[in-house]
């Protein structure tokens, strides 16, 4: 066969290989048997390797799996990614509704659709052929794992339609392929994954894409990220154009007029949740109108347009057997209950916190009580009752201690908490905790470096601080256990690139009381590098709208320590960057711009700027950049083939600029 032949006798290959994909992963209908599949796939397996250059990016070979990688590449989100508000009962889903109506009227109606338990995922495609993927991460970066993704049949490696778009879905494990993995995994002597969607983040997070491949993830596709110009006015819309396109979305979807409606489809599923083949963990309810979730926006955290609803905690009965202490990285002590092993929505729960003294008086838990336990969330493990009709007279009462568990340092507690304390700066405990913070996601965000590597760096006295953690040597991290060579490397590789981080990320990382990671970038965006922070004093602090007085005082007693002096000085030597690094902060009142206090859509391609670039260089000047065209909107500029936004624009009289306008605007 010549060349010209294989590409050819390929490309039909490609066409029959993906119409087979779909019918069986997709729409559920196979028009083949398995080993005529099997046979094909063969055949153009032969052909790649005996014609290399015919093979491409979306060759449905691809989804065996590949060579392994030698670490994930990050992936900054254009759009981010964030979490969805909850909603517990009939009463928080009312609330959601009457939130929704104030502000964008009484004419709303919803799409709820079942909440997958799995890993959220990104996809982007180029001219209809899937390019990346990607986690969630925190939202604003992931990991790219577009070799394992490729290896999810029913992700299609090419659209129906030649588009350009991001879109988003829940990788999952159906549950019988977790049954079958964790069957293997037992007969092999290896722990077994506590539940499915473990087991879904765990495969695709292998270094190794076959490895993947042999765990039989699927995925349901459930918005589209960036609609460019596909035309789509509403959710609805955008689940059957993804349909259209050959993705594969949750058909047990439902479009409710009223709250009334979105309550019913609710309580529908409670009961008949554990019939599907899928684990879900509760319904996500949409306000459908895309204008309407224009208008109503997002928060820092979700948007206002979407809540999840969690389904009721299951309850179970165990043993309390015994209360351990532990040290938090602010020096809180908690109290958990150290249960008798007992399965609890989909894994095995030995422990719950107790949160603190007051809540095991209040509760009046004794050691050896028969207990109700739950997850709150379907996650956290907690103690609901005590079963005080079952008790024996055995049980025994715990008293908290006045001493703390780790360093022997008397516990306080502070006027207006309930909680005791350790105030020890040098507790070891409370120093562990800070280190495991510090590299966290959130955070440094530095990869390999775990509870359990930053615990024996600690105990073999590698580090006594964060700062400690830069002057690591390879030789030191040979030495730990399970640390080989490669992961030695990625381990140094990874904490060499956390000190290009911007300014938040430390500030963040450093556990200043009351400064969670929102605020530390505010923090950051105000005063711009840690040697103009360093020397803040409340009055500047409280300036801002998001800091009081609390947030305040803590942040300036932080940096009024000499041994926190030390510490920065320390992260200076080691090459740590100490300047924020993105958009400064704009006060609208002090800037001189077009484009201050102003809402902007950018529509069509960008010839100069890029899309990416003009949405920084407007948002630098105080200007608000979003998705879609509402009365709410002040401008649009509109580069090449420009579509249905900029006729919306016009129909509803909204200024409308080109890119040469815009390139004048912002460089003049």
């Amino acid at each position: 066969m010549d060349l010209k032949t294989a590409e050819q006798r390929v490309h039909e290959l490609h066409r029959l290989l993906n119409q087979y994909n779909h019918e069986y992963y997709v729409l559920d209908k196979p028009s083949v048997s398995d080993a005529e599949y099997d046979e094909l796939m063969r055949e153009l397996q032969a052909l790649e390797l005996e014609f290399p250059q015919v093979k491409t990016t979306d060759s449905p070979s691809l989804r065996i799996g590949g060579e392994p990688l030698e670490a994930f590449v990050k992936v900054q989100h254009t759009i981010p990614m964030l979490s969805l508000g909850n909603a517990f009962n009939e009463d928080d889903l009312r609330d959601f509704d009457r939130k929704v109506r104030q502000a964008v009227g009484e004419n709303v109606s919803y799409v709820c659709e079942l909440k997958i338990d799995g890993l959220a995922v990104s996809l982007r495609y180029e001219n209809g052929v899937f390019i990346q993927g990607a986690t969630r991460g925190d939202g604003t970066t992931g990991e790219d794992i577009t070799a394992n993704l490729k290896t999810i049949r029913s992700i299609p490696l090419k659209l129906q339609k030649p588009f350009t778009l991001e879109v988003r879905g829940e990788a999952f494990m159906p549950k019988r392929s977790f049954e079958a993995l964790n069957k293997a995994r037992e007969e092999q002597e290896e722990e077994p994954f506590a539940n499915p969607r473990n087991a879904a983040a765990g495969s695709l997070r292998q270094l190794d894409p076959r490895i993947a491949a042999s765990r039989n993830l699927d995925i349901f596709l459930y918005s589209i990220a960036d609609l460019g110009e596909t035309g789509v006015i509403s959710h609805r819309d955008g689940l059957d154009l993804l349909d259209e396109l050959g993705f594969k979305t949750n058909h047990e979807r439902q479009h409710c007029k009223t709250i009334e409606e979105v309550i019913q489809y609710v309580e529908g599923w409670v009961g008949k949740r554990p019939d599907l083949p899928y684990d879900i963990d509760g319904i996500v309810i949409k306000v459908d109108s895309l204008q309407q979730q224009e208008e109503l926006g997002f928060t820092a955290k979700s948007p206002r347009w979407a809540v999840a609803y969690k389904f009721p905690a299951e309850e179970v009965t165990t043993i309390l057997r015994d209360i351990e202490l532990s040290v938090g990285r602010t020096g809180v002590i908690t109290p958990t209950a150290i249960l008798d092993p007992v399965r609890v929505a989909g894994t095995t729960v030995k422990r719950a916190s107790l949160h603190n003294e007051d809540l095991i008086r209040e509760k009046d838990i004794k050691i050896g009580d028969h207990v109700v336990i739950k997850k709150a969330g379907d996650i956290i493990p907690e103690v609901v009752n005590v079963l005080e009709d079952m008790r024996t007279g055995t049980e025994t009462e715990f008293k908290m201690p006045t001493e703390c568990p780790a360093c022997d340092s008397e516990l306080v507690r502070i006027e207006g908490e309930v909680a005791l304390r350790c105030v020890n700066p040098k507790c070891p405990a409370q120093i562990r905790e800070g280190l495991i913070h510090f590299v966290s996601r959130n955070a440094m965000n530095i990869d390999g470096l775990g509870e359990k590597v930053i615990t024996q760096l600690f105990q073999e006295q590698l580090i006594k601080d964060v700062a400690d953690l830069y002057f690591l040597e390879r030789e030191q991290l040979l030495s730990l256990e399970r640390m080989g060579e490669k992961s030695v490397d990625n381990l140094l590789q990874a904490i060499e690139q956390s000190k290009e981080n911007s300014l938040e990320k430390l500030l963040f990382g450093l556990g200043i009381r009351h400064v969670g990671a929102k605020a530390a970038k505010t923090i950051a965006q105000e005063f711009g590098t840690m040697d103009q922070l360093v020397q803040v004093q409340n009055h500047e602090l409280e300036a801002i709208n998001e800091i009081g007085e609390k947030m305040a005082d803590a942040i300036v007693t932080y940096f009024d320590n000499e041994e926190v002096l030390e510490l920065i000085e320390k992260l200076k030597r080691a090459e740590v960057n100490m300047e924020y690094k993105g958009p400064k902060r704009i006060k609208l009142d002090e800037v001189d711009s077009y484009f201050a206090g102003k809402t902007i859509v950018l529509t069509g391609k960008l010839e100069q700027l890029g899309r990416n670039e003009a949405k920084e260089k407007i948002e630098m000047l105080g200007g608000k950049v979003t998705g879609s065209v509402s009365k709410k909107t002040d401008l649009v500029v509109a580069g090449e083939d420009a579509g249905s936004k900029l006729t919306k624009a016009q129909e509803l009289g909204i200024e409308i600029w080109d890119e040469e306008q815009l390139v004048k605007e912002l460089t003049r």
